[in-house]
């Protein structure tokens, strides 16, 4: 479904993505996990048709971005960091005007918005002016908004941001249901639990480069699955062990202050990269 060969992007003097190669095959659910500055937005621009690309080729449902830029622009739904919508305006107006611009006929549109309010669990707001919602009820209209043209491949770039944790487990439950229903997700975040909980396969990004892309699981089975972090003078070091006996004999033989916990995506990228993935 999504297809990137090569994929570079120069910013002036600055390299912000450099030979980014790799596929998203249809309905999967695909985390792409870096710091800021690490190409995440940028490679979503490109492919969404919002920013060129300097070098390589890219690809959305078939079609390339470049040669055959409108095909592949209807393959996509995108939630940008950033809420745009109309303020002013209420949900289903919101939504309405999406439509329009994609040219879907009025009752078809009726009928689309009707199903969407009603999938996000906000049938009952429909006529709510988006300045008086909560930020988890305009992160979902914004979800239906991207989805409201049918796309083949949603992109979400920070799409939990900023919000409390209990509403953040919604708009993954969203987003799971999203996936479950045919849609391929490319998903970015900060939340490393968000990544590891939702996502098929993690792609880490550090400074525009590729470093690793497998499964949650396997990334962090390749670092050792038991971590036991040692409070020194210059901060924490974390050691890696593959079973916990390990882990505990290491800990019976050191004297200082030791905290033995579950190894996770983080302690992979932290491993991969030396860098943290929140910053």
């Amino acid at each position: 479904m999504i297809r990137l060969e090569n994929l570079s992007k120069n910013y002036n003097s600055l390299r912000a993505l450099n030979n980014v190669t790799l596929e998203v095959p249809q309905g999967e659910l695909f985390a792409y996990l870096g710091p800021n500055g690490a190409g995440k937005t940028t490679t979503i621009r490109i492919l969404t048709g919002l920013t060129n690309k300097t070098s390589g080729n890219a690809w959305v449902g078939g079609y390339n971005i470049e040669t055959e830029a409108v095909l592949a622009k209807r393959q996509c739904g995108s939630v940008p960091q950033l809420l745009n919508l109309d303020e002013e305006l209420t949900i289903s107006q919101n939504l309405d005007i999406h439509c329009r611009l994609y040219n879907i006929p009025r009752k078809r549109a009726r009928d689309r918005v009707s199903w969407l309010l009603d999938y996000v669990g906000l049938a009952d707001r429909h006529n709510s002016p988006i300045k008086n919602l909560s930020g988890g009820m305009k992160r979902r209209t914004i979800i239906a908004r991207a989805l409201a043209h049918e796309p083949k491949a949603l992109f979400l770039d920070e799409p939990t941001v900023g919000l409390d944790p209990e509403i953040r487990r919604r708009i993954w439950g969203l987003i799971k249901k999203i996936q479950q229903d045919g849609t391929t997700v490319f998903l970015t975040t900060h939340y490393i639990e968000e990544a590891e909980f939702l996502a098929d396969r993690v792609a880490f990004l550090s400074e525009g480069v590729l470093v690793a892309l497998d499964s949650p699981k396997n990334l962090i089975k390749n670092i050792g699955q038991h971590a036991v972090d040692v409070v020194g003078r210059d901060g924490i070091e974390t050691h890696y062990f593959g079973s916990g006996e390990e882990a505990k004999h290491y800990m019976s033989t050191q004297d200082s202050q030791l905290t033995m916990r579950r190894a996770n995506l983080e302690d992979a990228f932290l491993r991969l990269t030396g860098k943290q993935i929140t910053c």
